[in-house]
């Protein structure tokens, strides 16, 4: 069975969304991460280090990372193939241009401010929130997200292992080649940024699993499907204790869908036992594409 088209209206979601991810990590690279010389891993914190490193005034850390960038597209476009996702190309060159046009309309000699853990925080923040939403596209700014790629599909590596591994070098690289306070801010971003991205991504995706346990399931149902536009699953029960006949209903919601069904219940089944769980990952139609 083929996948459907994406609707008009879907695509254009797709793609502002791709480019607010993109020109949110932009944002936090280029002005925070790049004049405080936050090294955090990746090919951002590799170019921060390669421009402290080069001698020349006209190889800077955007020049840096956008040549990086545009060679792991290469070698992308060569090694994977159609594997190469569309999505990852066009926010990868949105990334490295953004950063260009910075560069060029709002040069920065120094950060923007004198506190530099309120910037370590941006330089944390912005672009776990732009990766985590990129993530939910599909897509990414490529660099070492793409090497990732192509390690996967050439060795039996453990690829997330390694990648952190280079994030380590990358970040610890700072206390040689800038000063130790420099170095431990970058060490202490990576740490943020390991545990930030993975809590915004599953933020971004929290719905609700929610379980009903009733006499009347018909009024709860009519509810879920009229009302709130969900599909819902029901099979017979048998209460343990006193060996009455309940129904279970099982359905998926999202956040501000399981308040509304929680209110109803409480109005209208006040017996009615109900369990709420948070997910994160619920595949099926209306929620996530397995």
């Amino acid at each position: 069975m083929e996948p459907t088209k994406p609707t008009p209206a879907q695509a254009l979601r797709s793609f502002s969304l791709m480019t607010l991810g993109s020109a949110l990590v932009s944002v936090g690279v280029y002005f925070f991460k790049f004049p405080n010389h936050f090294s955090m891993g990746g090919v951002s914190g590799l170019s921060i280090l390669l421009g402290q490193l080069i001698p020349s005034h006209l190889v800077t850390p955007a020049t840096i990372n956008t040549v990086i960038t545009l060679l792991f597209l290469i070698l992308g476009f060569l090694v994977l193939d159609k594997s190469f996702g569309l999505k990852t190309v066009y926010c990868s060159l949105l990334y490295s241009g953004l950063i260009q046009l910075f560069e060029s309309l709002l040069p920065l000699s120094h950060p923007l401010t004198d506190q530099k853990m309120l910037e370590l925080f941006f330089a944390v923040i912005l672009p776990a929130l732009g990766a985590a939403i990129l993530f939910n596209m599909d897509a990414s700014t490529g660099g070492t997200d793409i090497m990732a790629m192509i390690l996967k599909k050439y060795s039996g590596m453990d690829v997330g292992r390694a990648l952190l591994i280079s994030d380590v070098l990358i970040a610890s690289s700072a206390l040689l080649v800038f000063d130790i306070e420099t170095g431990l801010f970058a060490m202490l971003g990576l740490s943020l940024k390991s545990v930030l991205v993975d809590s915004v991504i599953e933020s971004l995706n929290r719905n609700k699993s929610f379980t009903v346990v009733t006499h009347d399931p018909e009024r709860v149902c009519r509810y879920i499907n009229n009302t709130l536009h969900r599909g819902a699953t029901v099979w017979k029960g048998q209460g343990a204790y006193t060996g009455q006949e309940q129904y279970v209903i099982l359905t998926a919601l999202s956040r501000h869908q399981a308040v509304s069904l929680r209110n109803y219940l409480k109005q209208n089944e006040p017996h009615a036992f109900m369990l709420i769980t948070n997910s994160s990952e619920i595949f099926g139609k209306g929620f996530l594409r397995a």
